[in-house]
């Protein structure tokens, strides 16, 4: 019973005129950038960042989850009506979404990808209001000795999972740890890597580093490619699927949601890894494989469901543990920070409200989203025939003030302009900024980490291995090394990410 008066607790902070409004806010900004092509919830929440300074802690989350899991809305809509999608995790949608549009099916691929991802919300959710208090009464078992471990392996996990080269997701990941260590030590308050800088003294902002590496380097890249013509199905009738779609649809949306709510909880998982492998678990336990890409409705209801899902539970890491398990949980560990707080355990004891207050907001922007996003399917269709030309000053031009902002002064401008210049390099040269960001934000822990590990030890390293949680995952750890070397997982890797 005492799952239910902490969702009282949680409703009765959500359900407040503000909150429902910045709801609201988040879930049409995520929506909107879902359905838009070169912005997506990374670049976006990075430009928000700094608008949350001045505000409430859970009006400042509850707009950063639902720009999150709106885009995986968003997403679908124009994957299925103009071939284009607007996230990542949609890319899927557009095999079987699209031939289902050109066969005057629009209508009910669109519905069951909402209904889908409406229902995948929901349970996860569920999930996160379940298992979030077990994981974090667990944590507190946890001493620096485990925390270390945990970074470690999500570190590994990230390298793992990362596109391309395995080589240059270690490399990025050492660059963002070698940033990370930049300013005062946190010990020993000594001034170090700052080369006589002294604006370099508190370290590199996290809001320039987001910014340059996400935003301007994603307008830069964008504006080399040349304008596609985008051919839109012009009508959509009969928004209601047939009983068939129903039969059909509804056993994928099962799958995707389970398959996506446990590698949402993953580290390096989230919306992306749901979504591909829902749609590879469709085409192999269906009846007729080959229906997969021709319009098949299972191929829209099991990724979109499982995007959704994998979304939401990529929350619980962060919230029980204090560990962001993908890029966009990087960011919204850092506007954490920026409000004063410390994620982990000691969110759900001292802050309750705030912790399930987000967990009720999920469900009230789950609502919103699917209330919101079928009436108004003409005007994001619209949307999408804007030329990006057209886009680019104003998302620049919010970039260099929320830049700005943060600092009060040009030097984080010039920081975002270098770090900027560098994620054009990395596109350039095939390398994830994803990874950089993650050793970034995990690099001081890890420090401290070690260090508190190695005080309490007298600098004895065995001590990570004499606990039993460490030990565990340790050898997850170099399991998942050993799978990175064996030349056979690294050509199916690289096929998975090619196909």
């Amino acid at each position: 019973m005492e799952i239910f008066a902490n969702l009282s607790t949680g409703f009765a902070a959500a359900v407040t005129l503000p909150n429902l409004g910045f709801a609201l806010v988040g879930c049409l900004l995520g929506t909107l950038i879902g359905v838009l092509p070169g912005i997506g919830p990374i670049t976006t929440i990075a430009m928000l960042l700094p608008m949350t300074f001045g505000m409430p802690p859970l009006s400042a989350l509850i707009m950063l989850a639902g720009i999150y899991y709106g885009a995986q809305y968003g997403g679908s809509t124009t994957a299925i009506l103009v071939n284009m999608p607007g996230e990542v995790s949609s890319v899927v949608t557009t095999l079987d979404g699209y031939q289902m549009a050109l066969q005057g099916r629009a209508g009910a691929a669109l519905a069951i990808a909402a209904l889908g991802s409406f229902f995948a919300g929901c349970v996860a959710t569920v999930l996160v209001a379940a298992f979030s208090p077990l994981l974090a009464s667990w944590a507190q078992e946890f001493t620096s000795a485990e925390y270390l471990s945990l970074m470690v392996f999500g570190l590994i996990s990230a390298v793992v999972l990362a596109h391309g080269s395995v080589l240059k997701a270690v490399g990025m990941i050492m660059v963002g740890v070698l940033l990370s260590m930049i300013g005062t030590d946190i010990t020993g308050s000594n001034i170090r890597y700052t080369f006589g800088i002294p604006e370099l003294t508190d370290g590199l902002g996290f809001v320039s580093i987001a910014l340059g590496l996400f935003a301007f380097s994603e307008i830069m890249i964008n504006l080399e490619r040349p304008a596609e013509e985008r051919r839109v199905i012009a009508k959509v009738t009969r928004l209601w699927p047939t009983l068939s779609d129903f039969r059909s649809a509804w056993p994928a949306v099962l799958r995707g949601t389970g398959l996506g709510s446990l590698l949402g909880i993953l580290p390096g998982g989230g919306a992306l890894l749901g979504s591909f492998a829902s749609y590879s678990l469709e085409r192999k336990i269906a009846r007729d494989p080959s229906r997969f890409g021709k319009g098949a409705i299972e191929g829209v209801a099991g990724p979109e469901s499982a995007n959704n899902a994998g979304a939401q539970t990529s929350f619980i890491p962060l919230l029980t543990l204090g560990f962001p398990g993908n890029p966009v949980m990087a960011l919204m560990m850092g506007a954490m920070i920026i409000q004063g707080m410390a994620p982990g355990t000691a969110i759900i004891e001292r802050q309750p409200e705030l912790f399930w207050g987000m967990v009720a907001s999920m469900w009230v922007g789950n609502l919103m989203l699917l209330v919101i996003n079928l009436p108004l399917i003409g005007v994001w269709v619209r949307l999408v025939m804007v030329p990006y030309r057209m886009l680019f000053p104003c998302i620049v031009l919010l970039c260099c003030i929320g830049a700005y902002t943060t600092g009060t002064s040009v030097t984080e401008v010039v920081f975002t302009a270098i770090f900027a210049a560098m994620g054009y390099l990395f596109v350039k040269f095939g390398c994830e900024a994803a990874p950089l960001l993650l050793g970034y934000v995990l690099g001081p822990l890890m420090e401290e980490n070690l260090r508190r590990t190695l005080m309490i030890s007298r600098g004895d390293f065995m001590v990570l291995i004499e606990r039993p949680i460490s030990l565990g995952l340790l050898i997850l750890s170099a399991l998942l090394l050993a799978m990175i070397v064996l030349p056979q997982f690294r050509r199916t890797r690289e096929a998975a990410f090619q196909e």
